[in-house]
């Protein structure tokens, strides 16, 4: 196949992914579109169970065999689409070209290897004509370059605090320089004053490296930080996407994104409460007929009941809810 140079370093088109057992059928990821731009962050958000970590797992093709499956849709990766390729392919990707940072980095390392060697071992992996000694220089280099003293190789998983563990775990992924990395909850376990620091080195390495980045997240917070674009994701659907400005300073929002933002605490106001989302996310096994949003939302219409909405686009803002499709139609509409 040859390949196409494009602008964009991910192109996901209409991506649909289920999860089936003898039981039952779990609609994870219902045809969605990711785009990433050759260097930039996109910043991927929603509540559990939204899809997000089987989105990255369907990129690097690590769904579980027996019942993950991708139904339809393509994965564009530097202007080749993944789903044509095989293992063999995809394994020389893998930690190469694309590289993931899972949400728990006290289970991502192997207790019983030194760092050194687990970081050594993903060098040795991609670039097999690579001395020992030209290794363990890479592998000194790479802990060097996410903070951490080369002597520490010798070091064991246990002997690192958790925000420690997860620069060991970022070291691993980024040693052999991809030009993606997908960063699941990279902060979810480690405390603020630490997670601060791993994000300002994410951002740091991210510019001198010069690699794009997918970080998922359910902290717009961290949005805020890290990102240059944003997808709101629910129950498996992007219900909206933009540039941080449009997500962040725009007047109009998908009432989901809207409850987001209310659930954040705001340390300017002393008398408002929080306003948390009513309801649960929906059963993925049984998601409802029209907007998959419309059991929890305060705006709901009969239309919404009914009728999946389709994606409404303005410049870079695109939002998929009736209430916007009957604006643009000159109807009634919510602000």
């Amino acid at each position: 196949m040859v390949e196409e140079r494009t602008d964009l370093i991910l192109d996901i088109k209409n991506l649909k992914v289920i999860y089936k057992t003898d039981m039952e059928v779990v609609e994870a990821v219902n045809n969605i579109d990711l785009k990433i731009g050759r260097g930039k962050t996109l910043g991927l958000v929603g509540e559990t169970g939204a899809g997000k970590t089987t989105t990255a797992l369907s990129i690097l093709r690590l769904l579980p065999a027996v019942t993950g499956k991708v139904l339809e849709g393509e994965i564009h990766f530097d202007g080749q689409n993944l789903m044509e390729f095989d293992e063999h392919f995809m394994h020389a990707i893998r930690g190469n070209r694309i590289s993931m940072v899972f949400q728990d980095p006290m289970t991502s390392l192997n207790p019983v290897l030194t760092v050194g060697d687990q970081i050594a071992e993903a060098i040795s992996l991609h670039n097999d004509q690579l001395s020992k000694e030209e290794i363990d220089r890479k592998v000194e280099d790479t802990l060097s370059m996410v903070g951490i003293l080369p002597k520490r190789k010798s070091d064991y998983p246990h002997q690192f605090s958790g925000g420690m563990k997860q620069r060991v775990i970022i070291a691993m992924a980024l040693c052999c320089e991809p030009e993606l990395l997908i960063a699941d909850e990279p902060t979810t376990a480690l405390d603020v004053t630490i997670q601060a620091q791993v994000l300002a080195m994410m951002r740091e390495l991210r510019e001198r490296l010069g690699m794009a980045m997918l970080m998922i997240t359910h902290d717009l917070g961290i949005v805020a930080q890290t990102c240059d674009d944003v997808a709101v994701m629910y129950a498996g659907e992007i219900v909206e996407a933009g540039t941080v400005e449009d997500i962040f300073t725009g007047e109009r929002h998908h009432p989901y994104t809207v409850g987001l933002f209310n659930s954040i605490p705001n340390l300017d106001s002393r008398s408002s409460r929080l306003k948390p989302i009513p309801g649960l996310v929906p059963d993925p096994t049984n998601l409802p007929k029209g907007c998959v949003f419309s059991p929890r939302c305060e705006h709901c219409m009969e239309i919404c009941r009914q009728q999946r909405p389709e994606t409404v686009t303005h410049g870079t803002h695109s939002l998929r809810c009736h209430l916007f499709a009957e604006k643009k139609e000159g109807g009634a509409a919510h602000e």
